[in-house]
Parts: structure tokens; C-alpha cells; sequence
């Protein structure tokens, strides 16, 4: 990819993080974000349904982290069980009790083991790319945008399937400028801590 240019990161884990790298010209400076706060944007009837129920757990005010995080996609999948009506098997829903609900959703979603699992991941890496996408317009980052945080590299071939990249690039007239951006997602577990070190 070019080095040339602005670039983006954004990282879903714990909540929704999104950096900015600035060009200047002669190199990238790094901007903070609370990007992950802004509005959340419903963009087919599943989501808006899923706005629906989001509002009043969180008193009105839905933003992107409250979808696209660890905390989102149980949410995503509350809503597939108790909106949609997609069966939740009682073997599953003992799981849920007793593990981690994210680590449960995203396993079984991989390994093509339950609907409820991989319709949740499908909502959730779909509204992912789409946030890539806006943060991608907004910056102009034509150095790429980078895929970090601690979900990414569970889900890699869901990320690789096309369900992100078509939500990236849906952006009507700008398509073609999102068709051309690299996209990468960020597998070094220690990327963080050697940002900071630097």
C-alpha cells in the first residue's frame, strides 16, 4: 500500500476504539478519536429493528460501540433471540450463563454450529465494516485503514468472507474511492504497547 496519506485504525474489543495517522508530508502523526461514540446509522430493516431495541437499555442515545464491541455483539444476538425469534437451543443458552457470551457467540459462529451465532456475527462484522467505511470517508485515508483490537484476529475468515469488505465499500457515489483504500487487519497482539513505546 501506499505510505503516502492519511490512515485509519479501528478496533473493536472491550468498546469500539478509532484512531487517526495524519500525513504531513513527511510522516504519519497520530490523532485520538472517541470516534466509536458517534451516532449509531441503521442501514437495512434488521438494523433499525435493532436501534428499536438498543434505545431503551441505553436510555435513547445509541452509538457504534454499543454494536460493534464485545458487549454489541451479545447484543446483536439478544436481539436475533428476542426480536427476530431465532431459536436459542437450551444446550446454548446454558453456555451463555456460564462463559463468556462473546467467546460462545464467536466459537460457534466460526465453526457453523448454531444460526442464532452466525446471523449475530454476520450483523456485527457487517456493521463493522460499514464504521470502517465512515471513519475511512471522514479521514480521507487513502494509506489504508487498519483493523485492530482484540476481535479482529478471532474472526479472520469472517473478516476475509466479504460481509465486511461489501459494507466498507457500500457508499453510493464514493464506492470506487473505498474499493481502492488497502484494508488490513493488525494480527500483532503487542501492536499497542510497541505504539506507545515509540
Amino acid at each position: 500500500p501506499s505510505q503516502i496519506g492519511n490512515r485509519a485504525l479501528i478496533a473493536a474489543g472491550t468498546g469500539l476504539g478509532e484512531g487517526l495517522l495524519i500525513w504531513n508530508g513527511r510522516s504519519h502523526v497520530p490523532y485520538p478519536s472517541e470516534g466509536g461514540h458517534v451516532d449509531y446509522a441503521p442501514r437495512n430493516e434488521d438494523e433499525i429493528d435493532l436501534l428499536r431495541f438498543l434505545k431503551p437499555k441505553y436510555n435513547g442515545r445509541i452509538s457504534y460501540e454499543r454494536v460493534v464491541s464485545g458487549p454489541g455483539l451479545t447484543n446483536v444476538y439478544e436481539f436475533l433471540r428476542e426480536v427476530r425469534g431465532i431459536d436459542e437451543p437450551n444446550w446454548l443458552a446454558r453456555r451463555m450463563d456460564d462463559e463468556d457470551p462473546n467467546a460462545v457467540i464467536t466459537e460457534l459462529a466460526m465453526e457453523a454450529k448454531s444460526e442464532i451465532c452466525e446471523k449475530a456475527l454476520d450483523m456485527f462484522v457487517s456493521a463493522y465494516g460499514a464504521e470502517a467505511g465512515n471513519l475511512a470517508l471522514k479521514l480521507l485515508s487513502v494509506g489504508g485503514v487498519y483493523v485492530g483490537g482484540g476481535i479482529a484476529p478471532r474472526i479472520l475468515d469472517k473478516l476475509k468472507d466479504g460481509t465486511f469488505m461489501k459494507a466498507f465499500t457500500d457508499k453510493g457515489r464514493l464506492s470506487q474511492l473505498l474499493v481502492n483504500m488497502p484494508v488490513r487487519v493488525i494480527l500483532e497482539s503487542r501492536a499497542a504497547l510497541l505504539g506507545a513505546a515509540a
